[in-house]
Order: C-alpha cells, then structure tokens, then sequence
C-alpha cells in the first residue's frame, strides 16, 4: 500500500508540476483565456486547483462574498468551488501561479507524513483510504493541466502517469453511463475501443436485471464506440460535446444506441 501510495502522490506532483512549467511564459492574455469550463479563465482554473489543495492543508476559507451575476453558477457545489476562483480574480496571473507553486511545496510535505490506509471522505461521499484519495487529486489534477493546455494551444502530457488513474476514475461511470443514462435494453452490449496513452477495451452489458456490468468480450457487440483517449476524456468529464471534440468518435453496430451514449458520457459534476 505504501508503495501505491507513492506512486499517487508522484503522479500528482508531476501533473501539477507540468501545470506550473507550462505556466512559466504565459503573458496577461493567455492566463484571461477561457477554458472548456464554463466561466472559467486560465488562471482561474489554477485559482480553483489552489483552492483545493488548500482546503486539504486545512487552510481556512476565505471570507469573500460572491457577486450575483454569475451565470455559471446553477447549484451549491459551484457556488462552493467558486469563492477560492473568485478571490483570485483581480489578483495578476503570475502572482497566482507562485500561490500555486507555494501550495504544491506545503502539501508535498504534508502527504510525506500521511499514512495509505488513513481514512478521509473522497469526492463521492465514502470514506476510503488515503492512498485511494489520491488517486482522484492525481485525476482532476490531470484533466485541469489538459484544460490549460487546450485553452493556450500548446497539447502535451496526455501519456503522463496520471493518465492511469484518469483511465481508472473516469472507467467507473461506464456501466451507468449504458445502462441508466443511455437506456440499453437487457442483452445488449456496448463495446469502448480506446486508443492512445491510456488505451483500453470495455465490453459493457445490460443484464435481465437491467444492471450494467462489464463482461467478457462479445463477438457481435450491439454497439462499438471506437475514439482516442483525450476525446474519451473530454467526453466522460462533460468538457465538449461528441460534435465538439476534436477527433469524433466512430461508430458500428446500432447507431441510436451508440448516440446515446455519446450523448451522456460525462459523469462528473
């Protein structure tokens, strides 16, 4: 366990690392461009990444009023995620990224002193392990380096080591997204076929139960959804839609059914 550990937590700090190195020459417009994440600049999005972080190193919040026109904001949880962006805003970008490299130190040092099997609530509501924790701060740390890299134009560290446990998180929501959001019927199967750095095949099947589950492979899928890993990314995090990523999935087999799940890949709030 301890060495699953470490190997979180460096999947983490490289991610947040590249962040930071790619952050370097940004000039005043790059950190003002917007993001795939609704209202949401660059330098917001390393606002927010900062904002985490420093609720885990127990920090305390910051006393700061949200305006009322802010049309991104549709539920709680947003509201909760934006005081720690909103504060930063008329803070300079550079000033911003030091806060960020800052942060990154004081956490490095507090995870060397905490043990796997320590409990703490993740962000699904359970309570699991440290070491499992991790692995969602090394995933949405991940997908927030893609969305700064999108956003300035320069693609990179897709293959990183956070890419697996991105490819592990993102993989628990298949069965749902089939069976409850797409609707597949009892028997039928939809198969994923994901090329790239995180590359994986699913075989996901609606049983009389009308429970998905994943099964052995199939010779006659009922659907193949065949992409590369950053649209499976995009697509499974709610950042673009089928029509708006930047290489389209293709598609055999039942064709209504394929576009449903398209449709609803995303299972992140």
């Amino acid at each position: 366990m301890r060495d699953d550990m470490a190997r979180a937590v460096a999947a983490y700090e490289q991610t947040v690392r590249s962040t930071i190195a790619l952050a370097q020459d940004f000039s005043d417009a790059d950190y003002d461009l917007p993001t795939d994440l609704p209202g949401w600049t660059v330098k917001d999005v390393l606002s927010h990444m900062i904002g985490i972080e420093r609720t885990l190193l127990g920090d305390p919040v910051p006393q700061h009023t949200l305006p009322e026109d802010l049309p991104h904001i549709r539920n709680d949880f947003a509201r909760m995620l934006e005081v720690d962006v909103d504060v930063r805003r008329p803070v300079p970008g550079p000033k911003v990224l030091a806060e960020l490299t800052e942060t990154l130190e004081r956490r490095l040092v507090q995870l060397s002193g905490i043990a796997p099997d320590q409990e703490t609530i993740a962000p699904t509501g359970r309570t699991v392990p440290y070491v499992e924790f991790m692995t969602f701060r090394a995933f949405d740390c991940y997908v927030h380096e893609q969305d700064v890299r999108r956003a300035v134009g320069r693609p990179g560290n897709l293959d990183a080591p956070a890419a697996e446990y991105t490819r592990y998180r993102l993989g628990f929501g298949l069965p749902y997204v089939v069976g409850k959001k797409a609707g597949a019927e009892p028997g039928q199967t939809v198969r994923f076929e994901v090329t790239g750095p995180a590359a994986f095949t699913r075989h996901i099947t609606v049983g009389d139960d009308r429970r998905a589950r994943d099964t052995d492979p199939v010779d006659a899928p009922t659907a193949t959804l065949t992409m590369d890993w950053e649209t499976f990314m995009l697509l499974s995090t709610g950042r673009r839609t089928p029509d708006t990523v930047p290489v389209p999935a293709t598609v055999a087999g039942d064709q209504d059914l394929a576009t449903r799940v398209l449709a609803n890949m995303n299972t992140t709030p």
